[in-house]
């Protein structure tokens, strides 16, 4: 099955900075995909780039296996600004919409509308932050994509004003078969929404996969003090914790873990990202020792 989303040591530079580089991702279809990582990791570039909206410096990028510039049309974006015309109407962005986008399904567009209760004569400049995030979500689901990429959408939003948005996201993606991949610091919204998991640190993917494998693969261990180098050959360290007497692992396993002296508790997906976020590039098993101290 073609992935909706392949990167091949992709990267971006402006001048002499790399937005992106070296970045190597898959990600297959059937998913509603949080990308996560730290500001500066490449994330909003990554996105950029595979909407089509930026070229790449180097490597490869496919999305719907196709070149990102030959599939606009099935390809919607909404950037983090959520952006919309101030001085345009709720109707004039429909009425925009449906001259740009030849798939785009005017049904939709207005049915969503007057879910919303927006009134399609009132200018976007008078409409609260949440309004034009819901407008702004409308028009991309109109376009019918089969990828739909969502920059830190609800990032300025209120609480409700964010769950109301990712509601509408959720009905969305049931009623209709596309992939998502949404981009968010708020691990919590992408636990209510997201079934496929992205961590992005310096331009490189740090972890990927399903959400509730990776749950069931990762562990904290709490015991004795102990050096990463005494642990299992299959026990993966992702971060470390140690005081004189007590270590704290992040680890990844597939085995059971059967050492009486390690209290093993689940992690939550916050957890599980933090861990990975907060990781220092080192070789070999020992990095886990100094990680984190």
């Amino acid at each position: 099955m073609t992935p909706v989303l392949q990167a091949r040591e992709l990267g971006k530079r402006y001048g002499r900075r790399w937005a992106l580089r070296d970045c190597t991702l898959e990600i297959p279809k059937g998913h509603v995909t949080g990308l996560v990582g730290p500001n500066g990791a490449g994330k909003t570039t990554l996105l950029k780039l595979a909407a089509g909206q930026l070229t790449p410096s180097e490597g490869d990028l496919r999305v719907l296996g196709e070149e990102p510039e030959s599939i606009l049309s099935r390809v919607g974006f909404v950037a983090q600004d959520t952006p919309v015309y101030a001085g345009l109407s709720v109707g004039d962005h429909l009425t925009l919409g449906a001259r740009l986008n030849p798939t785009w399904d005017a049904r939709l567009a207005e049915d969503r509308i007057a879910q919303l209760g927006l009134d399609p004569r009132q200018k976007a400049r008078r409409l609260s932050g949440g309004e034009r995030a819901q407008l702004a979500l409308t028009l991309g689901l109109a376009k019918r994509p089969e990828l739909l990429i969502l920059d830190e959408p609800v990032a300025s939003l209120d609480p409700l004003a964010r769950r109301e948005f990712l509601q509408g996201l959720m009905e969305a993606t049931a009623a209709d078969e596309f992939g998502v991949v949404l981009s968010s610091h708020l691990v919590a919204d992408l636990e209510r929404v997201c079934d496929f998991l992205v961590v992005l640190v310096d331009s490189r993917v740090q972890v990927a996969g399903e959400v509730d494998e990776l749950l069931g693969t990762h562990h904290r261990l709490t015991g004795p003090r102990r050096d990463p180098d005494r642990l299992p050959s299959n026990q993966y360290v992702v971060s470390a914790r140690h005081t004189d007497r007590q270590s704290t692992y992040v680890i990844r396993t597939d085995e059971p873990i059967l050492d009486p002296a390690w209290v093993v508790t689940p992690l939550t997906l916050e957890d599980l990202v933090l861990a990975y976020m907060e990781r220092r590039p080192a070789a070999g098993r020992r990095a886990g020792l100094e990680a984190l101290r």
